[in-house]
């Protein structure tokens, strides 16, 4: 039975990817901040027949992180998807130039960008071990250089795009050294908290799409920039 593990599972596209491959019967390791208010994914857990394990972890703790990779020790993981982040509130994330608060700034790239490397770096031998060896980043189509005809959101752009170089370094040093494959994925504009009620797909639709891209992801596709659609994005 092949497993994932999932952080940010508390909701959202988090709670959707726990939630789908939970029912497609992968050993689920879901990690959320505070567990005991995550209703639905304890509901998920509680149905699962023990096949979906919720642990407490905040991401951007990263002694919290090294337990967690303790607590795992002896097991494999074949799916790690970094998926908590955040656009950010106010001036750390969505006010334009000039109104940057550089403090906010260290939140916001602590968890989009320090967390997923730190995640890999703790957990690399348990994903080296199994048999699919895949690590995913959530990224954005906001982290796109060349997509970026708008301007703004500086914090969540920057902390996105510095993921996808991570990502690439990731691909290439971990690919070379434990055939492990590392992939930045796009999500889509997603129904969630985050994205808003005015967006263009349910959290369903996305991970969908985004499992079929993970299923997809061999040597030729690793290191690379892809959205939930299967197509390819611009760096």
């Amino acid at each position: 039975m092949p497993s994932v593990l999932v952080t940010g599972a508390s909701r959202g596209i988090g709670l959707e990817l726990a939630r789908q491959y939970a029912a497609d019967d992968w050993q689920v390791i879901a990690c959320a901040r505070a567990p005991e208010r995550a209703h639905e994914l304890q509901q998920l857990a509680s149905h699962s027949r023990g096949e979906l394990r919720v642990e407490a972890l905040d991401v951007t703790d990263f002694v919290a992180i090294d337990a967690l990779a303790k607590r795992l020790a002896g097991r494999t993981i074949d799916v790690l998807i970094n998926c908590a982040g955040s656009m950010g509130q106010g001036s750390s994330g969505w006010s334009g130039f000039g109104k940057s608060d550089l403090a906010l700034w260290d939140g916001m790239f602590r968890l989009n960008t320090y967390a997923p490397l730190k995640m890999a770096e703790a957990l690399v031998t348990h994903v080296a071990a199994s048999g699919q060896k895949k690590i995913i980043n959530l990224s954005t189509v906001m982290a796109s250089l060349a997509r970026n005809t708008l301007g703004g959101f500086y914090a969540y752009r920057a902390s996105k795009a510095a993921l996808n170089a991570i990502t690439v370094s990731l691909a290439v040093d971990l690919g070379r050294r434990h055939g492990i494959l590392a992939a930045a994925l796009h999500p889509g504009w997603v129904r969630t908290d985050m994205g808003g009620p005015r967006a263009e797909i349910d959290a369903r639709t996305s991970v969908t799409g985004l499992r079929q891209v993970i299923a997809a992801l061999d040597r030729a596709r690793s290191g690379r920039f892809w959205s939930y659609d299967g197509t390819e994005l611009p760096w």
